[in-house]
């Protein structure tokens, strides 16, 4: 697929902004739909069902968080936040509500196209792939972003979920430490390899018979990890 056959929907209340995103990603192929408040970005949203969405936090009627919450409960597509917040913790947030990158204000124009081009192809990968997925007890629904033990539902964090996702498009490789932390948390983390060993227990504790004795989730010693079905 094309940058042309993409259609991005930009949420930005600053008029200036909104006018510089459109005129690059129009330069660049893309087509383009325009939001200035949470409000009609959910209408936009819902109804022209955009490829990908960039979201300003600092938006007028609603929290940028909280849109992404919005958003995420009926949709896979990738969501950027574009912010002049550069709060950590802020940063975090976001990912916890399901953005899947973080990119400050002012921003590199190169480094935002590219950007947004990675999570479009990580975004038509998991497209590609088979919906479902037997992992170990676990029925795990890449899709809607689901995973089920028998009839019983198994919840599933956004940054949880982000982090299986790597793992199942390289299931039976190895994938490098820094790898998984710059599609999970993006490239200004990659130091941060305490927050990955905490996500790598917490969600061998949804997906291990025996959390302690990992079968499907396995520690590849000083390079990284490896996600296999049992018997594989």
């Amino acid at each position: 697929m094309t940058d042309a056959m993409f259609r991005v929907l930009v949420v930005e209340d600053d008029a200036h902004i909104r006018s510089v995103l459109r005129a690059l990603l129009e330069s660049s192929g893309y087509r383009v739909e325009l939001a200035e408040t949470a409000a009609r970005a959910l209408i936009e949203a819902r109804s022209n069902r955009p490829d990908a969405v960039l979201v300003d936090l600092g938006l007028p009627d609603l929290d940028g968080q909280q849109l992404i919450r919005e958003i995420r409960s009926f949709t896979t597509i990738p969501i950027l936040v574009l912010s002049a917040r550069t709060a950590e913790q802020q940063k975090i947030a976001a990912l916890d509500q399901g953005a899947d990158d973080y990119v400050t204000k002012p921003f590199d124009a190169g480094e935002l196209l590219a950007r947004l081009r990675a999570a479009l192809r990580r975004s038509v990968r998991t497209a590609e792939q088979s919906e479902t997925l037997k992992l170990g007890r676990l029925t795990v629904d890449l899709a809607h972003r689901e995973a089920r033990e028998g009839d019983a539902p198994v919840h599933f964090t956004p940054l949880e979920f982000r982090l299986l996702e790597v793992l199942v498009r390289n299931l039976g490789m190895i994938v490098t430490q820094d790898q998984i932390i710059r599609d999970v948390w993006g490239p200004q983390r990659l130091d941060d390899t305490r927050r990955l060993r905490t996500y790598i227990k917490m969600l061998r504790q949804k997906i291990e018979l025996e959390p302690g004795r990992p079968q499907l989730l396995l520690t590849e010693a000083g390079v990284g990890y490896r996600l296999r079905q049992e018997g594989n």
